[in-house]
């Protein structure tokens, strides 16, 4: 008898029997969460993964928590802006702000200072919702239209500029037009949101406000202390009068090759009624004369620093110094000339309280208009001159006025000054007790007289590093570098 042989069961993917031998994806997914789960210690110290039957979390323990418990819950929001608080590295506040959204709006809280690019992000509101406490804004950056992923920047102490192909080519002698900016209307509804959403503004910094803006400004935030004014013009300024707590004002009428506006004496002498308890003052590129600086002079009696930047003032407006009366820091920094036209020395006066006259990087050609200067400032203790082109011995012996008064003289980078020109100075200084004299590559020491080296063997402080060329040779001596057929030295 012959037997066939045996079959296999055809499949069928109806049959219950092969619906029970394929594992569902939910049984795949559970068996799998299974795997994963930690295992449970018993008390008799072995170790055994969780089974089916065990239950997820025990509700009926107050203290138990879930594994993906948030244990921060359980602290108000005052307690924990108060840890996030002792953070002090500010990227570390950034990383915190992604944890969650209430860590976001705590964090958010935490940003005291801010630098705007994106001009949207301060009109639609955002900004002063997502930093309610924010006390120093810069929105320069924000005013200015300018592609963000343009690899050239344009920047100097007083601005920082992204700069396109427009606006390299745009044919007007400033890398900065008009409709480069944004338009007064639009900024004065952005500082009027930014003014009602942070009321603790210290310090702000704005571009092409007008009196609108400024006005709402003054209003919402009283504590209002330090503000910087970029392209205003003359009338502009009268959005500040209202600004009574303001102490520190940097006005930048013009930068060359930025941008060009006009503040003249009309804007500072609004300025100047307006703002009566300014304790420091920049005007960078103000136009303006005699009459304008009279005015802060006379209105503006609590002012101890005045700083003046590229001035393009008219002839005689250096005698009006002698109204700041409580002045006591003079600086001035990038000025092609002092004043064309001082006048007579017995009608130029005198600051009575200045202690300290700083010229940086300004022309000193004119010896009328530096002398005028000395006069003006005959009081002072300090003297510091950087980098002063045109200086050289008959002009700077008009700094022997300063002879019953000075204590500390630097100087830098005043190549024209020679070691006779410094010694004729210095030693009608009797008061002098500290001295500073760094890359003047004319004074040398072997010059140096007995006199001179007796007033430096009494000062209290001396620093002397005139000639860098012969401390480099001097320290070289015996090593055969720099010499001709010997080895080189290549700088790096």
């Amino acid at each position: 008898m012959s037997s066939s042989p045996r079959k296999d069961p055809i499949f069928n993917p109806n049959s219950n029997h092969n619906k029970r031998m394929i594992p569902s994806p939910d049984d795949a997914l559970k068996h799998a969460l299974l795997k994963l789960r930690p295992r449970t210690v018993s008390q008799s110290g072995s170790t055994s993964p969780y089974s089916e039957s065990e239950p997820e979390s025990d509700s009926s323990n107050p203290n138990h928590l879930p594994a993906a418990a948030d244990c921060t819950a359980l602290l108000s929001d005052e307690l924990l802006l108060e840890v996030l608080g002792r953070i002090r590295d500010r990227k570390q506040h950034i990383a915190n702000s992604l944890v969650c959204r209430r860590w976001c709006v705590l964090c958010g809280k935490l940003v005291k200072s801010i630098k705007l690019i994106d001009w949207e992000f301060l009109e639609s509101g955002r900004m002063s919702f997502r930093f309610p406490n924010l006390e120093d804004v810069n929105l320069v950056p924000a005013c200015i239209k300018s592609a963000r992923n343009s690899g050239i920047l344009l920047s100097n102490s007083l601005i920082e500029v992204r700069l396109s192909s427009g606006m390299l080519e745009n044919g007007e002698g400033m890398f900065v037009r008009k409709g480069d900016v944004v338009e007064s209307k639009a900024i004065d509804g952005g500082v009027a949101i930014l003014a009602e959403g942070c009321k603790n503004l210290r310090r702000v910094a704005l571009m092409n406000v007008s009196e609108e803006g400024l006005n709402c400004l003054a209003k919402e935030c009283e504590l209002l202390q330090e503000m910087e004014l970029h392209n205003c013009g003359d009338f502009a300024l009268r959005g500040i009068y209202n600004c009574r707590n303001l102490q520190i004002l940097k006005l930048n009428g013009n930068i060359n090759g930025v941008y060009g506006s006009v503040v003249s004496d009309i804007g500072l002498t609004i300025l100047a009624q307006g703002c009566s308890r300014l304790v420091k003052l920049e005007l960078v590129g103000c136009e303006g004369s005699y009459d304008g600086i009279k005015a802060i002079g006379q209105c503006c009696q609590m002012l101890e620093e005045l700083t003046i930047c590229d001035h393009r003032m008219e002839g005689g407006w250096l005698s009006a110094l002698s109204y700041c009366r409580n002045l006591k820091s003079l600086s001035f920094q990038s000025c092609k000339n002092i004043d064309e036209n001082p006048g007579l020395d017995e009608h130029l006066g005198s600051c009575m309280m200045l202690e300290e006259l700083h010229l940086r990087k300004c022309q000193m050609r004119d010896k009328q208009g530096v002398k005028a200067l000395f006069v003006v400032c005959r009081r002072i203790r300090e003297l510091v001159l950087e980098d002063c082109w045109g200086l050289d011995d008959s002009i700077f012996t008009a700094a022997t006025v300063f002879s019953r008064s000075i204590r500390s003289l630097s100087l830098e980078g005043c190549s024209l000054l020679t070691t006779q020109g410094l010694e004729s100075v210095v030693l009608s200084w009797k008061e002098l007790n500290r001295l500073r004299v760094v890359s003047c590559n004319n004074i040398k020491d072997s010059e140096i007289t007995a006199e001179l080296a007796t007033l430096f063997s009494i000062l209290k402080e001396l620093k002397w590093q005139p000639d860098s060329r012969s401390i480099l040779s001097a320290s070289l001596a015996g090593t055969g570098i720099g010499q001709k057929g010997s080895r080189s030295l290549r700088w790096k």
